[in-house]
């Protein structure tokens, strides 16, 4: 009986152990975390919307369609457009003594022509080397052979009549033979102003290149100048900012510019620019002709065909050549072919400052027998000059 007894105890005690050991290894093994709880989203306010204010919309009152003023239709609505820039009138520089005022410009070729016979002029042995130095300094100022020839034979005699030479009497000497030799009798004025109507009309003439367009532009500015009313002609169809150009330059002495479609019929606009100057009382018209090679045959009879158009309104009063001073000689040849077709009566010579081809006054003028009447002294607006041939002379020869 204690044997059984005591066999119960030991199985008692054995389940013990076994159940202490389970527990155990059980309360080691880690358990997973729990899983996260939801986090609380709390909502954005609203945004405002565009015009309202951050804050809760509140009721308020609304009109319906029938309670608003509307126009009735019977005043029309006007906007008001900003004001066109106009450009600002200039007043161009008086033209009289035009040429005086810019003397120093002129002077710079006194070098090569005046001052080279004075310095000539004063050797103590006027021999045939010196004469002949005489000769090459008026052939390189492109005075011409036979003015050339004309000069020293002059000088020759007056020198030997004058026995001992002072520089006072050498100038003076100079100066009396180059004016004479320029010729100070010539009529220079531009013809503007008919007797019998009116407008004067004048057609501007040359070569490419030889600043023809700037040159109506700086004429316009002249004769606004002298008190005359001027209507400006863009003849010159073919060159594409032309027209530009010259209406540029109406605008800014309130000259008004009659221009055609580009590559359209210069003698057309022409025509117009007559008429138009008729219609508006101007005292001159202004025509702008395309520049041309002087050998292009077509070219050149079109220009003797706007002529024509124009002279159906009436005669041409003027036909003004522009010739590039530092081209010498070439000139002369562009100006025989533009004589023969359109009958020049004027030369304006440009970019006569600074050259040493002073001589090409009166080289043009015998070849052609008119006179020169303007001169290019520079690239100023007022740089155009009316020719005075003592201002000219006295220039070449300095003080």
């Amino acid at each position: 009986m204690d044997i059984v007894i005591l066999a119960v105890v030991i199985a008692v005690v054995v389940l013990g152990a076994l159940g202490g050991l389970i527990v155990g290894s059980r309360r080691k093994k880690q358990l997973p975390p729990p899983p996260p709880a939801a986090p609380d989203i709390t909502a954005p306010p609203a945004e405002p919307h565009v015009g309202d204010e951050a804050e809760t919309p509140r009721e308020e009152p609304r009109r319906t369609i029938e309670e608003v003023d509307l126009p009735d239709g019977s005043a029309p609505v006007t906007v008001e457009e900003p004001p066109a820039e106009v450009p600002e009138i200039e007043i161009p520089e008086p033209t009289a003594g035009r040429l005086v005022r810019l003397r120093a410009r002129l002077s710079r070729s006194q070098n090569a022509l005046g001052q080279g016979l004075l310095t000539l002029l004063s050797r103590e042995h006027l021999d045939e080397d010196t004469w002949e130095e005489i000769e090459d300094t008026l052939l390189t100022a492109d005075v011409g052979v036979q003015p050339t020839q004309e000069l020293v034979e002059r000088l020759r005699e007056r020198v030997k009549v004058l026995g001992t030479r002072t520089p006072d009497e050498l100038r003076t000497l100079l100066r009396e033979e180059l004016l004479t030799l320029v010729g100070r009798d010539m009529d220079r004025a531009v013809k503007t102003e008919p007797e019998d109507r009116k407008p004067g009309i004048v057609m501007v003439v040359g070569v490419n290149g030889t600043g023809k367009t700037t040159t109506t532009g700086k004429l316009a500015r002249v004769l606004v100048a002298d008190g005359q009313s001027v209507v400006l002609g863009a003849a010159d169809t073919f060159r594409a900012a032309a027209a530009d150009q010259l209406q540029t330059w109406g605008e800014r002495v309130g000259a008004h510019t009659v221009r055609g479609p580009e590559a359209g019929d210069p003698a057309s606009v022409a025509f117009d620019a007559v008429k138009e100057g008729k219609e508006m009382g101007a005292n001159v018209v202004l025509i702008d002709t395309a520049g041309r090679l002087h050998t292009k045959t077509g070219l050149m009879d079109e220009l003797g065909k706007v002529k024509r158009v124009v002279e159906k309104h009436a005669p041409v009063d003027e036909v003004l050549l522009v010739l590039d001073a530092t081209t010498g000689q070439n000139g002369l040849v562009q100006a025989r072919v533009f004589a023969e077709v359109v009958d020049i009566t004027g030369i304006v010579l440009t970019k006569l400052d600074g050259t040493a081809k002073g001589g090409i006054v009166v080289a043009v003028q015998r070849e052609l027998g008119v006179p020169v009447k303007l001169v290019g002294l520079g690239e100023g607006a007022d740089d155009l000059a009316p020719f005075e041939p003592e201002a000219f002379v006295d220039a070449l020869i300095g003080e």
